[in-house]
């Protein structure tokens, strides 16, 4: 049912992304057409790069909707998890399209300074000029709203690069005033910023977006409401190592442990984690495929308490320790385990753990002591251990 659901959705989105990155493509089309023009007749080469980058802002918006496309295709038996990240690599490319162009112009720039030529505008030039940096912005400005509500990078990269695009283009209208009005030729010095312009906003696109491919921390948002859903259930005393895979746009999942009494049966926990995936998938469209079982003490006698009091106490002095869960005391055994998570900040992480069991053992020597190191990958509970 929750694949299903997931399934509908992201056609909705797929199509809405379609619908827009045509939208693009027309009015970068209009633009190339009128800016060339212009260009030509008033030998700028400001205004022809302006146009030149518009050329590339409508492939930019084809190659959108074919990673769009692509990227909605059904999970298989080779990718099981479908074709989500396609969207990742689309955004590269756009990233790397703009990077090109910016050279290019930059190139062009260079070559017009050591072989100057004039250029001579009219007033119609200057209007469409003008008429086209209003466009631009209206574009991007759409781009970035569409980028997200759809939860869509490449149409935030896109609409970043236009509004970019409208502060190049009013630079040109000015560089054309001045020309006009003072005789001052400053095309092919502001084709050099333009190409600078250019470059950095495709390198930080880039950057970005290969970020994301690499696999980036959960936003602290999703995950505290993520856990707090889960500790909604009736049952569930804690919620801890929240780990997500994304897998493309509107397409993540991974898995969580949760905190039970340790009297419940099978069939209760059962029945309490399926209610918990439910929950999260409602109120977020995230699968949990996975929900781990922590068992915690029902009963808070003295021993518990008291090491539960003294981690507590262990973890204030040791900074590398943001969290102690996972507690749990069998008096029979005399055996308690725990989970700590250790920050990136720490050199041995190893050590760290051993350190802090050592500490515990000096203090209740009759238990022995054993501890998971689990990695700082979602937002923590910062009250205490286990949250107490």
């Amino acid at each position: 049912m929750a694949t299903t659901i997931t399934d509908g959705i992201e056609r909705s989105r797929s199509n809405s992304i379609v619908r827009v990155s045509i939208v693009g493509i027309i009015v970068n089309l209009i633009l190339v057409a009128f800016k060339a023009t212009v260009g030509i007749l008033t030998n700028s080469i400001s205004v022809i790069i302006d146009a030149v980058n518009n050329l590339t802002d409508a492939g930019s918006s084809a190659v959108t909707i074919i990673g769009t496309k692509l990227s909605s295709k059904k999970p298989n038996r080779k990718h099981p998890y479908g074709y989500g990240r396609i969207e990742y690599l689309t955004t590269i490319l756009v990233g790397a399209i703009i990077v090109s162009a910016g050279l290019n112009s930059l190139q062009e720039s260079a070559e017009r300074i050591i072989r100057p030529e004039e250029s001579s505008y009219t007033l119609v030039s200057l209007i469409i000029i003008g008429v086209g940096v209003a466009v631009k912005v209206a574009l991007g400005l759409y781009f970035r709203r569409a980028g997200e509500l759809y939860s869509s990078d490449t149409l935030t990269a896109s609409g970043t690069d236009s509004l970019t695009d409208s502060m190049i283009s009013f630079s040109t209208l000015v560089a054309a005033i001045i020309f006009m009005v003072f005789g001052i030729n400053l095309e092919s010095w502001l084709g050099l910023v333009i190409s600078a312009v250019i470059i950095k906003a495709g390198v930080e696109i880039l950057i970005d977006s290969l970020s994301g491919l690499l696999g980036e921390r959960i936003d602290d948002d999703l995950a505290i409401e993520i856990k707090e859903t889960a500790m909604g259930v009736q049952g569930v005393r804690g919620a801890y190592d929240l780990a997500i895979n994304d897998y493309g746009p509107e397409r993540l999942s991974g898995s969580i442990h949760i905190e039970v009494d340790d009297k419940l049966t099978a069939q209760q926990i059962d029945e309490i984690s399926r209610k918990v995936q439910e929950a999260v998938f409602e109120k977020t469209h995230i699968i949990l495929h996975t929900v781990g079982i922590y068992c915690s003490n029902t009963d808070e006698s003295a021993p518990v308490s008291k090491i539960r009091a003294e981690l507590q106490r262990i973890k204030e002095h040791h900074p590398h320790l943001l969290e102690v869960h996972g507690l749990y005391v069998n008096e029979e055994t005399g055996r308690v385990s725990f989970d700590s998570v250790i920050s990136f900040e720490a050199d041995d992480p190893v050590r760290e753990r051993d350190a802090i069991i050592d500490e515990i053992s000096a203090a209740f020597p009759e238990y022995t002591f054993s501890s998971t190191i689990d990695t700082d990958i979602s937002a923590i509970d910062e009250r205490g251990v286990n949250g107490a």
